[in-house]
């Protein structure tokens, strides 16, 4: 399957060493050799590339570990191909506007019977199940609050739900945002980690790098990590439980539902 890569942040952070580990799975140590992509939320705008090829080979990824874009809210997503051809329109993630915002989106995961979700608004460009549920839960999200809520809580009540329903089809990890809130959740294995002060070293997993963030933060930075694996070995990460949605705001967790 895939794998999943989302980064929550209080001050415009580069992922340039979580994305250094995370591009060697995507064909280097990990099988995910049918295309990747990774979205930044900046300020007052949205920043995305997607390949097709494997990440580890790929020189668009590598200028992303040498060019460090700062964001707030990044997903990120390497892919091994179920359901649709290796080609770029079916390359995570996928976006669509709502709500006059950018809303991204990444699945980890396979689903059946999904052909029958049915779809209003927003159709798909490729041919994957992924970007199929991805316009149905826009389509439903839109139906129920044809303008924005408020807040993000009527919003994120009704996304478990529909995500609970789309877990019933199978796989569905998912990240979603809209450039304020990252919305994750868990189907079968999504794990995360808050850093703050006081920062210490960190190994990658998947790549020979080490690095000391005390070096590159203030005390007041608060970055927290999700991931569908962890990404270094000497670091506690905290797994999600099947069946969880989290919602992220600057850095740190706002609100938790499920699982039931």
């Amino acid at each position: 399957m895939c794998e999943l890569l989302g980064m929550s942040a209080n001050v415009p952070t580069d992922i340039c060493f979580s994305f250094s580990g995370f591009l060697n799975r995507g064909g280097g140590t990990g099988p995910h050799r049918d295309g990747w992509g990774i979205a930044f939320y900046e300020e007052g705008g949205y920043r995305e590339f997607r390949d097709p090829h494997p990440s580890v080979d790929s020189p668009i990824a590598r200028l992303i570990c040498d060019y460090p874009i700062k964001s707030r809210v990044v997903i990120s997503h390497i892919r091994q191909a179920n359901v649709g051809g290796v080609r770029l329109a079916n390359t995570h993630p996928f976006t669509r506007e709502m709500w006059g915002r950018p809303w991204c989106y990444a699945h980890n995961g396979q689903l059946e019977g999904w052909q029958a979700l049915p779809l209003d608004v927003y159709t798909p460009v490729g041919s994957t199940d992924s970007e199929h549920a991805f316009c149905w839960l826009l389509g439903e999200l839109r139906r129920a609050f044809p303008v924005a809520p408020a807040s993000f809580e009527p919003v994120a009540a009704l996304l478990h739900t529909l995500c609970e329903r789309l877990r019933g089809l199978g796989v569905f990890n998912l990240l979603l945002s809209d450039g304020e809130s990252l919305y994750c959740f868990c189907s079968t294995k999504l794990v995360h980690i808050t850093r703050q002060a006081p920062f210490g070293e960190a190994e990658l997993a998947d790549a020979d790098m080490t690095v000391n963030f005390s070096e590159h933060t203030t005390p007041c930075d608060v970055v927290s990590v999700i991931a569908t694996a962890p990404l270094t070995h000497n670091e506690r990460w905290s797994a999600m439980a099947p069946g969880e949605l989290l919602v992220w705001q600057q850095g740190s967790i706002r609100a938790r539902y499920g699982p039931y």
